[in-house]
């Protein structure tokens, strides 16, 4: 059985999907950008902000599951340029205890949603 997690502090899926769905104990977040909630407008100033706004946006979805980082098992992160990726890392990193902090994929890509820089996905277990 799965349910449906939504909030309105992380921004509204642009398509047909939702914003995580959680089966059993398990919470399999969607792609978040940064997007801010608010004003439905790009964060994009610099990569460590559009960084920062995106890991927030994660932090809204995982509370509505009532989790938190800690309960992260495994992050997928999608960029434009690997040539960020240390600054992303860097903003990143201050979300996790670096003992245990999930596994995780970082992945070059040609395009994201919105021509965004950076996307991050989860998997959570309560």
């Amino acid at each position: 059985m799965k349910k449906i997690i939504t909030t309105d502090k992380a921004p509204a899926p642009i398509g047909p999907y939702n914003q995580a769905v959680l089966s059993g104990n398990t919470l399999y977040t969607s792609g978040q950008i940064a997007i801010d909630a608010e004003t439905g407008e790009l964060v994009l100033d610099s990569i460590k902000i559009e960084t920062t706004k995106v890991m927030e946006n994660m932090k809204a979805v995982l509370e509505a599951a009532e989790m938190t980082f800690e309960n992260v098992v495994k992050s997928s992160i999608f960029i434009s340029d690997m040539k960020n990726f240390k600054e992303i890392n860097e903003v990143y990193a201050q979300y996790f205890n670096e003992e245990t902090a999930p596994a995780r994929e970082t992945v070059e890509v040609a395009n994201l949603p919105k021509y965004v820089n950076v996307e991050i996905s989860m998997i959570a277990v309560k």
